[in-house]
């Protein structure tokens, strides 16, 4: 009976309020920043990376088709409710650690960790698959300028490249297979060691976090505006160029079943609004800006989303979609050149923001369960020069850098999917707990017809997490297992909580 007590030991809203007043984080970020900070992290790798893959299929999972709409609608819809749920424990809670200190309060110390340990895993691979994306069209501005990067330095390890005619590296793909059959034999082959432009973006956004918040929020600002107007360019040249007479029949060639898939696997398009909580002890008026920035980056984001995917699939076939540049390939499959060109160069310069946010995100968590006492104390270690939390920001730097150099996107895509619907999944029956058992508790903002709104994000974000392919439960399930050992041989004995117990 101790024992369950021990585990299910609960932060109270006071201590909360105490660690926030006393962070030793500089509080710099208004609303503004906050919201440019979600925009930035929610615009970049889902809609020019996946969306290609979540139309054409891959080899897990079934392809939308045109019909990517609908699902970019559903997951839109989902984080919505999510959005709503995380905004008023934003508005209750300001302490850094999003979803995991909300947990702390709601729940107690063994899903805390739980789902603190499921956001390691979510940030994580979800800087893995930002830095490979960004990686891919690097490459391809590279090779629109005849500069061609080796094939051993071009994928994930252990991909089999091949060295087209033009004189660039690529994985071998079953499209090229068949449009190359009878002379692929004649392509010099090569076997990928390490994707090196992944590492490299990574070390330098590392380094910018380490500098500053503030700094990262101000070049995060710059680049989201570059970045919107990015997607306003593409939709100028692109959509003279789109006929869904041919390109939209069959809207749904995979049914609902290909509909369900492609919004499990564009559901990383969104992950990043949550990111933003994480932030709490850096934001001047956390309790009133929080929910206001992640509420209108995630609406601006999902009709962007929405139009874009319409345009990408109803401008080109899907097998020209089907790889890690699909808004690039379909500018040039219909002669736009130049744009496909200036859009390579903008993404480049700008999909870095998803990468910052997201190792945000991951430092900050870290730092929170630190200072909990659930990790080690160095990961709560504060920069008395810069004011960022110094060894996290390190740690998961080459982290993320070793991780980017040698897996392949899909296998990052789909592990932070199913750990951010997990999340979502969480938040929202913690939501539904404290309007019951605290319903007098302060509340700046609270989530509107919170019952209707919190069962529809737990079931849409069951629905989504059930259709991602087995193996990914299986390596979520995994990663969970091994997070519960090392709470038991370690954040039991430790936590500050416990201590104050003794």
């Amino acid at each position: 009976m101790e024992l369950i007590r021990q585990l299910f030991r609960k932060k109270t809203l006071e201590s909360l309020q105490k660690e926030s007043e006393e962070s030793s984080l500089k509080r710099s970020l208004g609303v503004f920043d906050l919201t440019m900070l979600g925009i930035g992290a929610i615009i970049g790798t889902g809609i020019f990376v996946l969306t290609g893959e979540a139309a054409a299929g891959t080899e897990h999972a079934l392809g939308a088709g045109p019909a990517l709409t609908i699902s970019f609608v559903i997951t839109g819809l989902a984080c919505l409710f999510a959005a709503l749920c995380y905004a008023e424990f934003a508005s209750m809670i300001p302490v850094s650690g999003s979803a995991y200190t909300y947990s702390y309060h709601s729940f107690g110390e063994l899903i805390a960790w739980i789902i603190g340990w499921d956001l390691i895993l979510e940030y994580a691979v979800g800087n893995v698959a930002v830095a490979i994306g960004w990686s891919g069209y690097f490459k391809n501005l590279m090779d629109g300028f005849g500069w061609y990067l080796p094939g051993w330095m071009s994928g994930s390890t252990g991909t089999e490249m091949i060295q087209l005619p033009s004189g660039s590296w690529n994985a071998l793909t079953p499209a090229l297979e068949t449009k190359y059959a009878a002379i692929l034999h004649t392509f010099p082959h090569a076997t990928a060691i390490c994707n090196l432009p992944a590492v490299i973006i990574t070390l330098l956004v590392t380094l910018l976090l380490y500098i500053g918040i503030k700094e990262s929020a101000r070049v995060n600002a710059t680049l989201v505006i570059i970045k919107l107007v990015l997607v306003g360019i593409f939709l100028w040249y692109g959509l003279p160029h789109f006929n869904p007479d041919v390109y939209w029949e069959p809207f749904a060639p995979n049914g609902w079943k290909g509909v369900i898939s492609g919004a499990a696997l564009v559901f990383f398009a969104y992950v990043g609004f949550d990111a933003v909580s994480t932030t709490s002890e850096e934001a001047k008026n956390p309790q009133r800006d929080l929910p206001r920035a992640m509420i209108f980056a995630l609406v601006v984001c999902t009709i962007l989303y929405i139009v874009v995917a319409g345009a990408l699939t109803g401008m080109a076939p899907l097998s020209t979609l089907a790889n890690e540049k699909p808004v690039a390939e379909a500018l040039l499959s219909v002669g736009e050149n130049n744009v496909a060109l200036l859009i390579a160069i903008g993404i480049t310069i700008t999909m870095p923001t998803v990468l910052l946010v997201m190792q945000l995100g991951q430092i900050r968590i870290l730092y929170a369960m630190s200072r909990d006492g659930l990790l080690g104390n160095k990961f709560s270690k504060v920069d008395k020069r810069y004011f960022t939390p110094s060894f996290a920001t390190i740690v998961v730097g080459l982290f993320v850098a070793i991780l980017a150099g040698t897996i392949d996107i899909g296998v990052a895509a789909e592990l932070t999917n199913i750990g951010t619907l997990f999340a979502f999944v969480l938040v929202a029956i913690g939501i539904w707990i404290l309007r019951i058992k605290q319903p007098d508790a302060p509340r700046k903002f609270k989530t509107p017809a919170f019952k209707i709104v919190c069962s529809l994000c737990i079931l849409i974000c069951l629905g989504l997490m059930i259709a991602l392919p087995y193996v990914t439960w299986i390596r979520f399930v995994l990663w969970m297992v091994l997070g519960v050992i090392v709470y038991f041989f370690f954040g039991l004995k430790k936590s500050r909580l416990a201590k104050k117990d003794r």
